[in-house]
């Protein structure tokens, strides 16, 4: 059995600035063009850019919604996971992953980036987003800061690398 290599693009759910949703397309198109599978929350803002992007690029975007509804999930998500779990759904979304990429977004973004150094994976930090070097010491936690599309994929390329 074949078993991809899963990004998740954690973000922002609500409007964002033409320059994320730029720079998160084209995250998406970069994980599909490299046949790895998108996982995110589903929904609009980074999310849905991120999904049209690895859509365009002939990927395969797994969403897992915060709500029990099908419909829901923006419409470049592929594989619709209609979790009714609110923001619990954020421990699936980081389960999902192996490695994840995170764009600026509220408390939700930053319970997945803490779930996510909990369970050891490592977190690409996009620009404008949570400084949690700020937050003290944090062992164990792998943050890597990436700042335009192509290094934050081949980051996360390499943090897969490191774990075999």
């Amino acid at each position: 059995m074949t078993v991809l290599p899963a990004i998740g693009v954690i973000g922002s759910g609500r409007a964002i600035s033409p320059e994320q949703s730029a720079l998160a397309h084209e995250i998406g198109a970069h994980i599909a063009q490299r046949k790895m599978l998108l996982v995110c929350g589903g929904l609009g803002g980074i999310m849905e850019a991120a999904a049209r992007g690895a859509h365009e690029n002939g990927g395969l975007v797994v969403g897992i919604l915060p709500t029990a509804v099908k419909e829901d999930a923006n419409r470049y998500v592929d594989i619709v996971i209609p979790s009714g779990l609110g923001k619990s759904r954020n421990a699936l979304v980081v389960l999902s992953s192996d490695v994840l990429i995170a764009f600026p977004g509220a408390f939700g973004t930053l319970s997945e980036m803490a779930l996510a150094f909990d369970l050891g994976k490592s977190v690409i930090c996009m620009p404008g987003g949570w400084d949690l070097k700020k937050a003290g010491r944090m062992e164990g936690a792998r943050i890597v800061e990436a700042y335009d599309a192509r290094q934050a994929v081949g980051m996360a390329l390499g943090e897969l690398a490191k774990r075999g």
